[in-house]
């Protein structure tokens, strides 16, 4: 596990025609963004309702829904799968630091 993102969100702010329903319940499919910084409240970023690439492209106004925050990680972040068109990413290589301390 690289770690734990808790997060809240506005279910009233949840726009009726983006609920998706599927064999098993209804879905929405939402994005969240990591910000470098803090806010002012202790969030690291927005929950936010996901937008297709023409929404995208047309700079259509986004839908927030919350906030979330980095409780916990391990210090490293998953790569993200690579998108039709993009190249396999290469494996990182293991780089075994060493240093000239005597212990």
């Amino acid at each position: 596990m690289a770690g734990i993102i808790n997060g809240s969100i506005n279910l009233s702010d949840i726009p009726k025609d983006k609920i998706i329903d599927g064999k098993k319940g209804k879905y929405l499919d939402f994005s969240i963004t990591i910000n470098d910084e803090i806010d002012n409240f202790g969030n690291q970023g927005p929950v936010i309702v996901a937008q297709s690439k023409e929404e995208r492209q047309a700079k259509s106004p986004k839908t927030y829904l919350g906030n979330i925050q980095v409780a916990w990680t391990n210090g490293k972040f998953p790569e993200p799968p690579p998108r039709d068109g993009q190249p396999q990413p290469q494996a990182k290589p293991n780089v075994i630091e060493k240093d000239d301390l005597p212990f």
